[in-house]
């Protein structure tokens, strides 16, 4: 099982910031998503905002969520420095 979601905060451009439990971080691009129903919503920056951490991922207010292991291997890991 992959590293859970511990906080997340947004970033430019669609991307997330992922803080893992596991004391990775991750930057993860949403826009690939909004090719789906659920996350063509999320291009409305407000509704975007409003991702919060839920169980082992993230979730937004519209219920959009991503699975856990997906959130993990896709972000691009990153240092401290590089933020």
């Amino acid at each position: 099982m992959s590293p859970k979601a511990i906080d997340v905060k947004v970033l430019e451009n669609y991307e997330l910031e992922i803080q893992f439990d596991n004391n990775e971080k991750g930057k993860f691009d949403v826009k690939p998503y909004f090719k789906f129903k659920q996350f063509k919503e999320l291009k409305d920056i407000k509704l975007f905002q409003t991702v919060k951490v839920a169980g082992l991922s993230i979730e937004w207010k519209n219920g959009a969520d991503i699975c856990p292991d997906e959130l993990y291997n896709n972000s691009i890991k990153i240092k401290d420095s590089q933020m």
